[in-house]
């Protein structure tokens, strides 16, 4: 503790404020960010039924399935989605990376730019970068789909369209 009697009022305010800035950086932070670093080297398979269904505030839920870099440099994340008849995951955005959504179940309409057009079970979407983009459950089932993302994650930027 002999260090401890050198320990000013300034050095108190500067650890403590570096304290402060470790403990903002919540659990799920820290976890996202491992995730997103973590090089996915080995081949696997995961089950429906392992994936953790995390409720969605429309109503819907969403499956995490994998997060992280491929051995080749791409940044990929993988989820499935649950989307209620009429709603949509979220409001129309844009971000730098590029998305495949696999429609499993339902009928979604996407607004690419200001252009709509209707996918319904098998059907794909590509969401380019930077492209502005929305999604909607136009059917009277709950849609499901897979979403594929490609290259570094962003803060989407909503847009109107």
């Amino acid at each position: 503790m002999a260090g401890m009697k050198n320990f000013n009022r300034r050095d108190l305010c500067v650890a403590l404020s570096a304290l402060a800035a470790v403990g903002s950086l919540s659990s799920s932070d820290a976890e996202a960010q491992s995730k997103s670093d973590q090089v996915l080297s080995k081949s696997r398979t995961w089950t429906f039924d392992s994936l953790p269904a995390r409720p969605s505030s429309n109503g819907g839920a969403s499956r995490a399935v994998v997060q992280g870099l491929l051995a080749t440099g791409e940044a990929v994340e993988v989820h499935e989605t649950t989307l209620p008849p009429g709603k949509m995951p979220h409001p129309p955005h844009k971000h730098v990376h590029s998305e495949f959504l696999f429609v499993r179940e339902g009928d979604l309409e996407v607004n690419r730019d200001g252009t709509k057009s209707k996918v319904g079970p098998g059907g794909v979407i590509f969401n380019a970068s930077n492209v502005p983009h929305g999604l909607k459950n136009i059917g009277t089932t709950p849609a499901n789909y897979f979403v594929i993302a490609i290259g570094k994650q962003s803060v989407p930027v909503p847009v109107e369209i």
